[in-house]
């Protein structure tokens, strides 16, 4: 009983530290991102590692990384499994800057849409079919060139561990279309800290990042095949590895 109201106390001062520094930060991102793109994506930077320190030391959370030797030096397009909100900090910190394909919905959300507005994101309407598609190999392309890293959750949203698997298109063909590799990831931030819930349990999440898939001469359905492999794979070596 103690130990789960410690975890509850843990998750609420964590709530109102990460919605202090998301108001301070995101007005800073609003005032800044108008004049520099460099300054808000710092800023941005800045908001995720004040995330990652704060679970790490209030809710004890605490993240290693596997495969880091595939991380390329040049941005590419990741594909990764999506669990909960600690991925997207640790990507923030890892892959600057970074092209995030997001549901659009996103913009609406006060101080922290607004300003996750500013970091040239691939906001698409998931309901657009094909159209959603072509606008994530059309800006996906020019982020590329850009020099930012292409980040897109396959699956479209936060999945709970174990869940059935339904991976999206997108990725792999705007991997195609662009000639970039994909670096695949999996990841078990779920075990932690579960989608739709409010606390965070202490531990340390496991970060894989596998071998980089290569596009030439392949078909899309063929790439997204032989990511959808490897993450799932991997997956299931982490869980196991988390029960032995």
């Amino acid at each position: 009983m103690f130990k789960k109201l410690e975890l509850y106390i843990r998750a609420i001062i964590y709530f109102l530290f990460s919605a202090t520094v998301t108001v301070t930060h995101g007005i800073g991102m609003i005032s800044l991102g108008w004049i520099s793109f460099a300054s808000c994506s710092a800023i941005g930077r800045h908001w995720c590692r004040c995330n990652i320190w704060a679970l790490k030391y209030i809710c004890k959370l605490d993240y290693r990384v596997e495969g880091a030797e595939h991380i390329p030096t040049t941005p590419t397009i990741v594909l990764s499994k999506h669990q909960s909100a600690y991925e997207t900090y640790l990507f923030m910190k890892l892959f600057p800057p970074i092209s995030w394909v997001l549901k659009r919905e996103l913009f609406l959300i006060p101080v922290f849409g607004w300003s996750l507005a500013l970091t040239k994101p691939i906001a698409i309407d998931r309901k657009a079919g094909a159209r959603a598609i072509d606008q994530v190999v059309k800006q996906g392309i020019q982020s590329l060139k850009e020099g930012r890293w292409v980040v897109i959750f396959p699956e479209g949203t936060r999945t709970r561990p174990g869940s059935p698997v339904n991976y999206r298109a997108g990725g792999s063909v705007l991997a195609v279309k662009s000639g970039q590799p994909i670096l695949p990831v999996a990841l078990n931030t779920g075990a932690f800290w579960p989608k739709g819930q409010f606390i965070k349990y202490p531990g340390t999440i496991t970060v894989c990042f596998g071998p980089l898939i290569e596009t030439t001469n392949k078909t899309s359905e063929e790439v997204l095949a032989e990511t959808k492999a490897w993450i799932e794979n991997k997956m299931e070596e982490i869980n196991q590895r988390a029960t032995v």
